[in-house]
């Protein structure tokens, strides 16, 4: 991964940061560091979760593979937020093959129904994934996976495998019924467990090299170092913060690459759930190039000064050409390929923002395949935790998602949480429907 932090730059952009200002944070990130690296080499919670690419074993997941009784057709993997969306990220990214691919990570009734009403139950894996094994939507959906197996006369248990901690009721699931068992890592948040058997069983049913995608991070993980000059994650991390700072509260993550749509989505749940504490943390959103230059690209022009695109271009695609049109006006179209007219779009809209003032980052990988995914996501991880240092935050704990999980519960009946009494106390201002306009 490299990072070109050049439109972003005082001299540019409003807001920016100089390089001046850059050399002085420098000071700041040579410290961060060091506290990164004590929590590193203690295996602290959270800071383990940059030891991943040297510390996951992909043997096992490999032999949780192999332990399938059937050769799947597609793949069902159960989980919610970081439980899914790193297996998601890898596997739009690198395809998935002649498997086909759900993820379960919503209870929307509807949703969960016809995807479900669409799969070959008889030619289908699941992976169920909960660390606690008590996540409500995790466990309603897999049971709810088990009984459409059950009914069309499918034995579940010869093509689930758990992923989850030492205990609790997945645990006591898999032990019950001999289920392959991987184990989410100690000390590691879920957002930050892509590159764990959390993240990599899915690549590796559909054929993916997870030795690589671990390569790739391994990688990333040597280039950490004091200073944000010669580590590109920190210089993201650094950059973004200096950013936020100065007024730019929205941080825009467009790729360009279609494949790498999923990847925006996940970024999106680290650096919200990470950073947004204590009235702090950028506001991520979900764009992608070249789709949303027809939609979003307006307001980050010509809108409020308050946003960071962040853009990520691989320097290497897959070949179209473009057909001739037999149009003299489309004559500048002929004998192009595709793959320059997307990078025509990309650089041509950095040059627009640029032109307009509006700071933009661009984040460059080789190409979208095993090694460049898995050094981007670690890059991203480390980035974050950066930024969080930076911030005086801790980018391991996520109190406001949790405060809405207790109150989940206990408007289903699973305990008493002073949470769920909030819900009775909402205002409310009704505006048609059978009643008319009403207060409340």
């Amino acid at each position: 991964m490299e990072i070109d932090v050049g439109n972003a730059l005082a001299s540019v952009a409003s807001p920016g940061v100089s390089r001046d200002s850059l050399e002085r944070l420098d000071e700041r990130v040579a410290r961060a560091h060091e506290r990164i690296e004590a929590g590193r080499a203690e295996g602290e919670h959270g800071y383990a979760a940059l030891e991943l690419p040297v510390e996951t074993d992909p043997e096992p997941i490999h032999g949780a593979v192999d332990s399938l009784e059937i050769d799947p057709e597609a793949l069902v993997t159960v989980g919610i937020g970081g439980s899914a969306l790193g297996a998601k990220t890898l596997v739009d990214a690198l395809g998935s093959g002649e498997v086909e691919t759900v993820f379960l990570d919503n209870v929307d009734p509807d949703w969960v129904s016809r995807r479900l009403a669409n799969l070959p139950l008889e030619r289908t894996a699941v992976n169920v994934v909960s660390r606690s094994g008590t996540t409500a939507e995790t466990l309603a959906n897999f049971l709810v996976v088990r009984e459409a197996m059950e009914e069309t006369g499918v034995d579940w248990t010869d093509r689930t495998v758990v992923t989850t901690g030492e205990s609790g009721p997945l645990a006591e699931l898999a032990d019950g019924h001999d289920l392959p068992k991987l184990a989410v890592p100690d000390g590691v948040p879920g957002r930050f467990s892509a590159l764990s058997p959390v993240g990599l069983f899915a690549p590796a049913v559909c054929g993916h090299d997870i030795e690589a995608i671990l390569d790739g991070a391994r990688a990333e993980r040597e280039t950490l170092s004091g200073s944000l000059f010669s580590c590109p994650a920190y210089a993201y991390g650094a950059t973004t913060y200096a950013l936020e700072t100065r007024g730019a509260s929205v941080n825009a993550m467009m790729p360009y690459a279609e494949s790498l749509e999923t990847f925006a989505e996940w970024f999106a749940q680290l650096w919200a759930e990470s950073l947004g504490k204590d009235g702090l943390g950028q506001a991520p959103v979900r764009a992608l190039g070249a789709t949303d230059q027809h939609s979003q690209l307006q307001r980050y022009r010509a809108g409020p000064r308050d946003t960071l695109v962040t853009f990520v271009t691989p320097r290497e695609r897959g070949e179209r050409e473009i057909p001739d049109a037999g149009i003299e006006d489309l004559d500048y179209l002929s004998g192009a390929g595709l793959e320059e007219l997307i990078d025509a779009e990309f650089e041509a809209t950095e040059a627009s923002l640029a032109a307009a003032g509006r700071p933009t980052v661009r984040l460059e990988i080789d190409s979208v395949d095993a090694r460049s995914v898995g050094g981007l996501l670690y890059g991203m991880e480390a980035a974050c935790v950066l930024a969080g240092e930076l911030a005086g935050i801790s980018a391991f704990d996520q109190p406001a998602v949790e405060w809405a999980k207790r109150a989940t519960r206990g408007l289903l009946g699973g305990g008493e949480f002073a949470e769920s009494e909030a819900v009775a106390e909402k205002t409310e201002l009704r505006i048609g429907g059978p009643s008319g306009a009403s207060m409340r």
